[in-house]
């Protein structure tokens, strides 16, 4: 039997929303979680997500597959799901490209984003006490150092170290204000990750890259069933704490993104096998380069601080809303 009208058109509208999402994901310091707030169906999605317990997994051995699917609230997944892979597919091959022919101006964008991004994580913290401060110094030290390493310059080519970006990669989606196209980014498999999808569009397909993409998938998958989990109980009890340290973290990262870098590797082709290193301040132009630059990070910062705007004028409305429904009860 087909789908009703209404059901149809709300699939759709499902699609269209996980279209928005994922335009977002593929964009370091956009988090599509924030999108999903906006569009009203983050509480939706973090709640269908929880569902993957014993009751869901009893339903299922139990033959009961179409209370499961309810209960799980497969179709709103699968549809939204659907809609986030055609935003990253849309976008991944715009995001390589940029990234190798436009990489200053768009790192500067990167910067602005993440930098927005961290004075909204920031805004969470509501008591600066004294062990607050310190988990912000010691986060940035860390990501500092961390993002440094020529570990991250150079990441490994392993199939354990994919899974493991994108069990972390996809934690991301529970977490205010934070990409996980940044969290990539940092751990030096972006470029490869929207490389292998370019290439996958334009049919580029190898046993390598559909084992890669599965092996990072189920990363993603048991990432977000698993230590999603863990995250959300360090936001219930220790939300301070949790959100000071992300936020330095977030500033300390920073290093990464610094707009003005020189290609050491010009005779290389692929974008995920090059090497930049950071220019010294005293050869980047003012006029030329660093003005521009920082026009382009504010841009970017004033988008993040609008989508914030947004997300939070959703979120009184459906409080008055709420409000108003306890009112007549």
């Amino acid at each position: 039997m087909s789908a009703p009208a209404n059901g149809l058109k709300t699939d759709l509208l499902q699609i269209g929303r996980g279209f928005l999402m994922g335009g977002a994901d593929i964009i370091p310091g956009v988090s599509g979680g924030t999108v999903a707030l906006i569009l009203g169906i983050y509480e939706r999605l973090i709640d269908a997500i929880s569902r993957v317990d014993g009751h869901l997994f009893s339903l299922v051995k139990q033959g009961q597959l179409r209370e499961a699917a309810t209960y799980f609230d497969l179709r709103f997944l699968v549809a939204l799901g659907l809609g986030i892979g055609i935003g990253i597919v849309s976008l991944a091959g715009t995001m390589h490209h940029l990234l190798l022919h436009e990489r200053t101006w768009t790192l500067a964008a990167f910067f602005g984003l993440i930098g927005a991004s961290s004075w909204l994580v920031a805004k969470i913290v509501d008591r600066w006490t004294p062990a607050a401060i310190i988990a912000l110094l010691a986060g940035a030290a860390f990501a500092f150092w961390l993002v440094g390493l020529p570990l991250l310059l150079d990441p490994p080519n392993s199939l354990l170290y994919m899974f493991f970006c994108g069990s972390i990669a996809i934690c991301a989606m529970i977490l205010p204000g934070i990409s996980g196209a940044f969290i990539l980014l940092l751990l030096g498999k972006y470029v490869e990750i929207t490389g292998m999808i370019k290439g996958v569009v334009h049919g580029e397909i190898s046993g390598e890259i559909i084992a890669t993409i599965i092996v990072f998938g189920v990363g993603c998958l048991l990432g977000l069933l698993g230590f999603s989990k863990f995250l959300k109980w360090l936001l219930a009890r220790h939300t301070n704490l949790t959100m000071a340290t992300l936020c330095g973290f977030m500033i300390g990262s920073l290093r990464k993104l610094f707009p003005f870098q020189q290609d050491v590797t010009p005779e290389v082709t692929e974008l995920k096998h090059k090497v930049f290193l950071n220019r010294p301040f005293n050869e980047i132009d003012v006029a030329s380069e660093l003005l521009p630059a920082l026009v382009v990070m504010i841009v970017a910062a004033a988008f993040v601080l609008v989508l914030s705007h947004l997300s939070n004028m959703k979120q009184q409305i459906e409080d008055v809303e709420a409000d108003n429904v306890d009112g007549d009860h």
